[in-house]
């Protein structure tokens, strides 16, 4: 998976210790309500799509960015489904971090769907009714973001 350059360059002077970072996820769906998945180079595991915004860039912007890299997708954002704070993570290379999440509800409208860079094995179009195995967070995600609530958090 690919590094952003901001992070490399944070990292230079930071070393190893835990890092707040911001972070996005975009649950995708189809005309026929599919939503769209990734198999993560890094994991092997299905998951929804992620990623970082860079420095300055909009939550909505760097989803749509991200999906469009990763899948080869256009989409577009529909409103906010969550923001939670994820538990910190702690990576083979020693790097550990945290991400505050913000899911994103999108609508695809364009390209085709397929694996469009390094950091997915496979990509595709899943009924909700027949996922493939996803982590709780995935699952939680998409409950959220196929109803019409408000935007979850935790509250305090």
């Amino acid at each position: 998976m690919a590094t952003p350059e901001f992070i490399t360059t944070l990292r230079a002077s930071a070393g190893q210790q835990l890092l707040w970072l911001p972070g996005v996820s975009a649950v995708v769906f189809n005309e026929q309500g599919e939503v769209l998945l990734g198999r993560r180079a890094d994991t092997g595991n299905w998951a929804v799509l992620a990623g970082m915004p860079e420095p300055g860039e909009q939550p909505a912007e760097a989803a749509v960015r991200e999906v469009l890299e990763e899948t080869g997708v256009h989409c577009v954002v529909e409103r906010v489904v969550s923001v939670d704070a994820q538990p910190a993570i702690v990576y083979p290379n020693g790097d550990r971090c945290q991400f505050m999440d913000i899911t994103l509800r999108c609508r695809a409208v364009g390209g085709e769907a397929r694996v469009n860079d390094d950091e997915s094995l496979e990509v595709g179009w899943f009924p909700p009714t027949a996922l493939p195995e996803l982590s709780t967070r995935s699952l939680d995600r998409i409950a959220r973001a196929q109803g019409e609530e408000p935007t979850w958090f935790a509250a305090p």
